[in-house]
């Protein structure tokens, strides 16, 4: 009987090791599966020299922190959210798609965000909405963003100066303004939004445009009762033109 107990459990182990090997075997020997339902937290896609193109992840594996990729390290600060990331033949990120919601004490916060990077930069162009209510009152807002980036910004560059200036602002707040203002003379940070098509947080639906500062200067757009409206400001924000004229 020992014997035969023996037998069982030496067979019982090498049928698992066994059918292990098969497993294993026959993906690697295959290049086409097919799944009906996969449950699974991140997908990093790769090429076959191991690049990485393209993230798909939940929230709590979004990379950010220490971890590389590429051999590049990832934004340190930036809010871990489900979504996809894009890599460029670099293996630079060049956008991607973050989305979050949750209820709050008083209401809820939402949003979704589709952004497309200007070579070793940050977002030219970014599809944003977002969706907020604090008790009886709700403000959504949705809106395509066209964006002047500065022309030679890069992506670790850029964040080696925001951290020096974050540590400058908090010494020597005088200080950090003329290094902000000479590093964007020299084209490494900045940038502005330049035109914004949609509805505006004060539920204004139109075409905005901005000059290369980021200030407001002509808006057309139908406000939230339905009337036309066209406007024109100039730097400071003051309205130098419009349509309907403004009665007396």
């Amino acid at each position: 009987m020992n014997k035969e107990l023996i037998f069982l459990r030496t067979f019982a182990a090498s049928a698992a090791v066994a059918s292990s090997l098969l497993f294993f075997s026959s993906f690697k020997g295959s290049g086409y599966q097919q799944f009906e339902t996969i449950d699974v937290q991140r997908i990093n896609v790769v090429e076959a020299d191991g690049t990485t193109k393209m993230i798909i992840t939940n929230a709590g594996l979004f990379p950010n922190g220490n971890e590389k990729i590429n051999g590049r390290p990832t934004n340190v600060d930036r809010k871990k959210r489900a979504g996809m990331l894009f890599f460029n033949e670099d293996g630079i990120e060049a956008g991607g798609l973050i989305y979050d919601g949750s209820k709050s004490e008083n209401g809820h916060n939402a949003g979704l965000s589709l952004t497309f990077d200007q070579y070793d930069g940050d977002q030219v162009m970014q599809l944003l909405t977002t969706d907020t209510q604090r008790g009886e009152d709700r403000f959504v807002s949705s809106t395509l963003v066209f964006n002047d980036r500065p022309a030679k910004e890069s992506q670790q560059k850029t964040a080696e100066i925001m951290n020096e200036l974050t540590t400058l602002r908090k010494s020597d707040p005088e200080a950090f303004k003329a290094k902000y203002a000479e590093y964007q003379a020299q084209e490494l940070i900045g940038g502005a939004p330049r035109i914004m098509l949609g509805k505006s947080r004060s539920q204004n639906n139109g075409l905005f445009l901005f000059d290369d500062q980021g200030r407001p200067r002509a808006m057309f757009y139908l406000d939230k009762d339905n009337q036309p409206k066209l406007e024109a400001f100039d730097e400071n924000g003051n309205i130098t033109s419009s349509w309907p004229a403004t009665s007396n």
